[in-house]
């Protein structure tokens, strides 16, 4: 249940449109719907802007769907991350029209009305190509829920004249994502070129003393530029929620 939509169906309600009883039926599985393996969260967007995503990893393929076909049901634009390959297939025959991205190990589907305009623009940016999977997750994840990505792939400081080359890319965005594995040096670098804030994502990218991304998390919590903030290990997904959040928030018109 989005608030467009609560608000729409109050509207019809108010109109005569729709009766009190009706509309009590359709809110009858808020705030959650219980399918006996899960509480699905259809009161999540009314909270948090954003609708309740499922993580697909630990889950069997028909938890996924059901999971999935609740969400559907109410709407909104559902996004399961770490999908496999039998997943992805069991949610697209009961969801033709989702999306599967088997980089990101995603599937979308996109519902909300298409505005005119992306609400915010971010750029996720990775050190290399082996970190694209993780980057992948992050930008299928803002352009679901309606964000405006620009991929900036293969830059990472082992060649820093290829990030001086998009630094103008960088400019007009709200926010910026960078996923690097080895030593996590990219974010501070990038952090220091730009005015806007920087969601470092550590990837499990590297050889044995890098720790399956352990050297790049502590590398980039000790970054020395201030606008760096960090999420978990390969966490495309949580940097892009509040990447999304941030550029919602800078790119609403200013109140006269």
């Amino acid at each position: 249940m989005t608030p467009s939509a609560l608000l729409a169906l109050l509207a019809e309600v108010e109109r005569g449109a729709l009766t009190p009883e009706a509309a009590a039926s359709r809110l009858a599985t808020l705030p959650f719907e219980n399918l006996g393996h899960t509480r699905v969260d259809h009161h999540r967007s009314l909270r948090a802007g954003l609708p309740e995503v499922v993580f697909a990893a630990g889950k069997t393929p028909e938890q996924t769907v059901q999971i999935f076909s609740s969400l559907a049901a109410d709407g909104v634009d559902v996004l399961v991350t770490r999908v496999d390959a039998a997943t992805a297939q069991a949610v697209l025959a009961r969801h033709p029209a989702a999306a599967h991205n088997p980089v990101a190990r995603t599937v979308a589907l996109r519902q909300s009305p298409q505005a005119s305009e992306p609400r915010g623009h971010i750029a996720v940016v990775c050190a290399g190509t082996s970190d694209i999977p993780v980057a992948e997750e992050a930008a299928v994840t803002a352009e679901t829920f309606g964000t405006r990505v620009t991929r900036l792939y293969d830059v990472g400081v082992a060649g820093l004249h290829r990030l001086l080359a998009v630094q103008e890319d960088m400019k007009s965005v709200h926010a910026i994502i960078v996923c690097a594995g080895m030593e996590g040096a990219l974010p501070s670098v990038v952090g220091g070129m730009v005015g806007v804030p920087v969601i470092a994502v550590p990837t499990s990218v590297g050889y044995g003393a890098s720790f399956a991304g352990a050297a790049a998390l502590l590398g980039m919590l000790n970054s020395c530029s201030p606008n760096v903030s960090v999420v978990n290990i390969d966490n495309g997904f949580g940097a892009a929620y509040t990447a999304v959040l941030i550029a919602r928030a800078s790119s609403k018109p200013s109140r006269p």
